[in-house]
């Protein structure tokens, strides 16, 4: 009995240890298929993709783009955990080296945790199933099936007849099979369709010219205040520049909260680099001009301006 609760105890811990999740983002929107160990994960291309529940420390990842121009990306040994074994929630980003070639980098990586809050605009995948649980963008509808079993009936298990005489009382107990226990069995199936409609990320969104391709939704205000300061706590410009990046793909901004980010580069060429790549992600790029007030030259804002007349 002691290794019986032994045994049962440890299976239990097991099963309640978090498994690693894989975030792969494409940094200039290039939509890939993810192939992990020579399964592929998703049957649409996807710019920004999520893999949950992977219970292996590594895997050997591929990534096929959609467009066919774009050489594959091949790389073993993809770590899922820290030095220590313990699964992580890693990020690893699509990027163009010095040479122009696309390269998988990794980004960050924080402890795994069950029922962690997903990013938006970033469609989630269970590891081994390749519908996703969570579309970023358009309509899903899931249908679920429910059987219910209800059991009505009357036990009978006969009948007692009593019978009084003078100076005797005699009981005789009736049996009757057709007065025994009844029982029906009735099957109910209840059919329930859930709808969801999410944020359509960039680029499937339609820019209509006045929300952008976020359709109007950007991060709260501590949504972005947790992300100022992790921009803000890095030292060097290419790095905030890469984490800002990550930010504004995962969850959009407006103009003001994209005015505070690029305040934070050091470099004019960084602000201009950020400027540039957050209008894709911007809630409001009606209001895009402001940004002309955080340049200091004018050849800075003229290229602001020739770029978002070259993507319009």
């Amino acid at each position: 009995m002691l290794c019986v609760l032994f045994i049962a105890a440890f299976q239990t811990q097991a099963q309640i240890l978090p498994t690693a999740n894989l975030t792969i983002f494409s940094e200039d929107g290039q939509r890939f298929f993810l192939i992990l160990n020579g399964e592929r994960q998703n049957e649409q291309a996807q710019t920004n993709i999520r893999i949950e529940e992977l219970p292996q420390p590594y895997y050997n990842c591929k990534i096929i783009f959609e467009d066919p121009s774009h050489k594959e990306i091949s790389k073993n040994m993809l770590m899922l955990t820290d030095a220590n074994g313990v699964p992580q929630d890693v990020t690893y980003k699509i990027k163009k080296d010095k040479s122009g070639k696309s390269v998988l980098r990794f980004f960050s990586f924080i402890p795994a945790e069950q029922n962690m809050v997903r990013p938006s605009n970033c469609t989630v995948y269970r590891f081994g199933v390749r519908e996703p649980i969570f579309l970023a963008g358009g309509v899903r509808t899931q249908t679920t099936t429910t059987t219910i079993q209800t059991r009505d009936g009357v036990r009978n298990d006969g009948a007692q007849l009593n019978i009084d005489m003078p100076g005797a009382e005699i009981r005789l107990n009736v049996s009757d099979p057709d007065m025994r226990q009844s029982t029906t069995v009735r099957t109910q199936t209840t059919t329930m369709t859930t709808t969801t409609q999410d944020i359509p990320p960039y680029p499937d969104a339609v820019n209509d010219g006045s929300m952008g391709t976020c359709r109007g939704y950007s991060m709260s205000p501590g949504q972005f205040e947790d992300a100022r300061k992790v921009i803000s706590s890095e030292n060097f410009d290419e790095t905030r520049l890469d984490i800002a990046k990550q930010a504004i793909t995962a969850n959009c901004m407006n103009t003001n909260q994209i005015m505070q980010v690029c305040k934070l580069f050091s470099f004019e060429e960084s602000k201009l680099d950020f400027a540039k790549f957050a209008y894709a992600h911007c809630s409001d790029p009606n209001n895009y001009f402001k940004l002309n007030g955080i340049f200091t030259f004018s050849s800075s804002k003229e290229e602001l301006t020739n770029y978002i007349q070259s993507v319009r």
